[in-house]
């Protein structure tokens, strides 16, 4: 093992492992004629009326030879302000959130043994447990394979009625887009089709205008979030595209919360990195999985395999997560953003007492910080649902949620 001489060294070792293994599981310009076309489709999906007939896929297609990345503007440049109060109002409500994982960001439905089915909605603010909700989507394997990147009408509509159903409970939900391997330069998961290079990141944008477009007119507790984990080939091209990512957001949601997290897939220190455009409306998010030994013991999917047994949380560990958490609340306040961790957990093969011991610090660790968080996951490897027993697993949810 290599010594490790910076807090930034040893999460920038453990994470390169963590997330390069994780994936296996877990207009203007030319534009005009097509961004004109993809309105009026979307909106027709959507039930407005007008006087002329949608254009077809197929018609709007024809017009996606001509789009690039630099169809989309850039957002306008200057100093970023600091957050807004709807910002930091919304980030608050996060709270102690959860994300809905391993089911809609599969690349289909149910192929990662979850779907996200009425049970789990069900929960939500249900017996003290949470009302925020992170839900993932891989829109990219539901969307033509062309610049255009048209959303399939039949998944949109199941998105429709997952995020309505968690709306309608009153929650705060974070809506992403998760999980396009093309984009971070990674190999693509059993079931994802891939697109052509050239089409591979102006297709963000024209997903991107189809979901805020969709979405528009949908409760302020409704959260974007432009990207989960941008690395590998984004590490030098993230802040392009998520500035024109935001402007193509703000085109029809001028005043919607956006969260954004930096590079290395979402790592606390590359918050530096992280360029914001001048937006109020913007909080930012960092996901934390150290000690990753500890973390991931026995996770399958991690190579080599982390042997099992590992204790937490001595003296080191608290020491290694609290210092991450510090980064991050130091680089927030900076910003002028409030900070959310976006993920977090502890693989179901460490042991139950540690799991709970590492649960009860980390919690109280970003709590002590002013930090909200959202915990990885519900009902999977990390879960703190038992989704074949239909009931939480009491130590764990104690620990996360409850006095």
């Amino acid at each position: 093992m290599r010594d490790r001489t910076s807090t930034a060294q040893s999460v920038t070792e453990h994470a390169q492992t963590h997330f390069a293994t994780k994936r296996r599981r877990l207009i203007a310009g030319g534009a005009t004629t097509l961004a004109a076309a993809l309105t009026a489709l979307v909106l027709s999906s959507c039930g407005t009326t007008s006087n002329e007939a949608p254009p077809s896929a197929a018609a709007i297609r024809s017009d996606a030879g001509a789009l690039t990345v630099n169809s989309f503007p850039l957002s306008p440049s200057g100093p970023a302000p600091g957050a807004s109060l709807q910002a930091r109002t919304l980030a608050r409500e996060l709270d102690r959130g959860i994300n809905f994982g391993n089911m809609l960001e599969s690349p289909n439905e149910g192929e990662w043994g979850l779907r996200a089915e009425d049970r789990f909605i069900a929960l939500v603010g249900e017996g003290g447990f949470t009302k925020s909700v992170r839900l993932p989507v891989r829109w990219s394997n539901h969307a033509s394979r062309d610049a255009a990147a048209i959303i399939d009408p039949v998944f949109f509509a199941r998105v429709d009625s997952v995020l309505d159903r968690l709306l309608a409970r009153g929650a705060t939900v974070v809506l992403n887009m998760h999980h396009y391997r093309q984009l971070d330069g990674d190999t693509l998961d059993p079931n994802e089709t891939p697109v052509d290079a050239s089409v591979v990141r102006v297709r963000v944008l024209s997903m991107w205008r189809q979901i805020a477009q969709r979405y528009a007119n949908r409760s302020p507790k409704l959260i974007f979030e432009i990207y989960n984990e941008p690395h590998g080939a984004q590490e030098t091209t993230w802040n392009d595209l998520l500035s024109r990512a935001l402007r193509v957001i703000r085109e029809s949601n001028p005043d919607r919360a956006v969260m954004i997290g930096p590079t290395f897939w979402n790592a606390a220190h590359k918050l530096p990195q992280l360029v914001l455009p001048p937006d109020a409306n913007l909080i930012l998010t960092v996901h934390h999985y150290e000690p990753f030994d500890f973390t991931h013991q026995g996770a399958e999917w991690v190579q080599p395999l982390r042997p099992v047994g590992v204790d937490c949380c001595d003296a080191a560990a608290q020491k290694q997560m609290s210092e991450i958490l510090d980064l991050a609340r130091r680089e927030a306040d900076r910003m002028g953003y409030p900070v959310v961790i976006g993920e977090f957990g502890a693989y179901s093969k460490a042991p139950e007492a540690a799991r709970v011991r590492y649960l009860t610090f980390i919690r109280q660790a970003m709590e002590s910080r002013q930090m909200p968080w959202v915990y990885w996951e519900l009902a999977s490897g990390f879960g703190v649902y038992d989704p074949k027993a239909n009931a939480f697993r009491e130590s764990l949810k104690k620990a996360l949620y409850g006095p």
